[in-house]
C-alpha cells in the first residue's frame, strides 16, 4: 500500500503530519510513503531529516478579502495543482492524508480528482477555508475541537481525534523534570512562552508581574522570549531593576529546546492558542492563561482559546487587554490560589487527548483496508 502525506508551512502543520507518518509506519510497516510539501515551508527541512521521501510542489496562499491580490497567484496555483497531480500519478496511492497549509489543498483536490481516498486533519475550532471546501471530497475530516464541526458543511464525514501530540511530552516525568530544573516541591512553577519566535506584547506585559515575582520562594518563572527579543529583553530587565541573579528564582531563555520538560514541571502556562501548543498542555493538564495571537488567519487562536476557557481549562486574555494590567491581575490571583490551578489542570486532561495519535491511524488503517481501487488506480 501506498499514502501520501502532505501539510507545510508551519510547525501546526507539518509536525502532526510528521508524527502521522512516523505512527502509520509503526502500525503498517509495509506501507510505502511519499511527503508532498514546499521547498520554503519547514516541511522541506524536517521531512528529509525523519528519512522520509519528499517532493515538493508550487504553493502560495490567497487573500479572501482583497480578491484582486490573487490574481499574480493565480499562476502559481494552477502550477502548484498540475505538480501535485503529477506526483500522484507517479506514486499512484491508495490513499492522501492532509494535515493543511498552503500545500494541501492542491495535494488533496488532484486526489480527490483522480479518485483516490483523501482523509484531512483539522486542528483549529475554526476550520480552515481550504478544509472547508475539500471535506465533500474526503473520505473522512479529523477535527481536534467539537466546536469545529458545525462549519462543515452537512454530508461530510467527520471525526473528533485531538491532534498527535509528540511522544516525548506525553512520557516526560514531572518528578523528574521539576528535579532537573532545581525547583522545591512546593514551589509552583510558572512558564510563559510565546511560540518558536516569541510574543513582543507578552514579553512586555510579562515586565511588571516580573518585577513583583522577583525573589519570591514560593515561585519560580522560565519566561522564554524568543530569539529575536531576547537581548533586548534582558536590558528592559535591567532598567525595572530585576536583578536576574540576586533574585533566584526567573530563568529568561530565548529558547526551550527541551519543552517537554518545562511543560511536564509547570503548574501554570501563558502563551498563544496555537492547536498543537493547545493539544500539549492539555495532554499534560496544565492550566494556561492563553493570548490569542491577533493575527492568526480567520482569528482561529481566539476560537481555540474561547473553546478550552469555556471548558474551564484556561482563562483567555486578549492581546489589546494586555496594557491594562490584567495579565499581572490574572497570574497573581491564581498562584494565590492552588484549588482552582488543581480544578484547572483537572477540566484541561478532561480535554486532552492523549490518545490522538491512535485515533487518526485508526481512521487511516480503516480507509486502507476498504480495499477500494481507485478508478484508473494501480490495481
Amino acid at each position: 500500500m501506498r499514502v501520501i502525506i502532505t501539510g507545510g508551512g508551519t510547525g501546526g502543520h507539518v509536525y502532526p503530519a510528521l508524527a502521522i507518518a512516523r505512527g502509520l509506519k509503526q502500525l503498517r510497516p509495509e506501507v510505502e510513503m511519499l511527503y508532498i510539501g514546499t521547498a520554503k515551508g519547514l516541511e522541506a527541512d524536517v521531512i528529509p531529516r525523519a528519512g522520509i521521501p519528499f517532493k515538493t510542489i508550487s504553493a502560495v496562499g490567497l487573500e479572501r478579502r482583497r480578491i484582486w491580490k490573487n490574481i499574480p497567484a493565480v499562476a502559481k496555483v494552477a502550477r502548484g495543482l498540475g505538480e501535485a497531480w503529477h506526483h500522484i500519478r507517479r506514486f499512484q496511492p491508495d490513499l492522501v492524508v492532509g494535515t493543511g497549509g498552503y500545500v494541501s489543498g492542491p495535494v488533496c483536490l488532484a486526489a480527490a480528482l483522480q479518485g483516490i481516498g483523501v482523509v484531512i486533519h483539522e486542528q483549529n475550532a475554526f476550520p480552515g477555508f481550504t478544509n472547508r471546501l475539500l471535506a465533500k471530497m474526503a473520505r473522512a475530516v479529523c477535527l481536534t475541537f467539537n466546536e469545529a464541526a458545525e462549519r462543515f458543511p452537512r454530508g461530510a464525514r467527520l471525526v473528533t481525534t485531538g491532534l498527535p501530540v509528540r511522544p516525548e511530552i506525553l512520557q516526560a516525568d514531572r518528578g523528574a523534570c521539576r528535579h532537573q530544573l532545581g525547583l522545591k516541591s512546593d514551589q509552583l512553577l510558572l512558564v510563559v512562552v510565546g511560540g518558536s519566535q516569541g510574543a513582543r506584547s507578552i514579553n512586555q506585559a510579562m515586565l511588571p508581574l516580573l518585577k513583583e515575582l522577583a525573589g519570591r520562594k514560593d515561585v519560580a518563572v522560565l519566561h522564554v522570549t524568543g530569539r529575536r527579543d531576547y537581548e533586548g529583553f534582558l536590558g528592559q530587565l535591567r532598567e525595572w531593576g530585576i536583578d536576574l541573579v540576586k533574585c533566584g528564582n526567573i530563568t529568561i531563555e530565548p529558547y526551550v529546546y527541551n519543552m517537554e520538560r518545562a511543560l511536564a514541571a509547570a503548574d501554570l502556562v501563558i502563551g498563544r492558542a496555537g492547536a498543537s501548543f493547545l493539544a500539549e498542555i492539555l495532554a499534560r493538564g496544565v492550566p494556561a492563561i492563553l493570548i490569542p495571537y491577533p493575527h492568526a488567519a480567520a482569528n482561529h487562536q481566539e476560537y481555540n482559546a474561547r473553546a478550552v476557557a469555556r471548558k474551564g481549562a484556561a482563562v483567555l486574555i486578549l492581546d489589546r487587554e494586555l496594557k491594562g494590567g490584567r495579565l499581572r491581575d490574572v497570574v497573581q490571583k491564581l498562584l494565590g490560589d492552588r484549588d482552582s490551578l488543581q480544578k484547572m489542570a483537572a477540566a484541561a486532561r478532561r480535554l486532552g487527548r492523549p490518545d490522538a495519535l491512535d485515533a487518526i491511524l485508526g481512521v487511516i488503517a480503516a480507509e486502507l483496508d476498504k480495499g477500494q481501487a481507485p478508478p484508473g488506480g494501480r490495481r
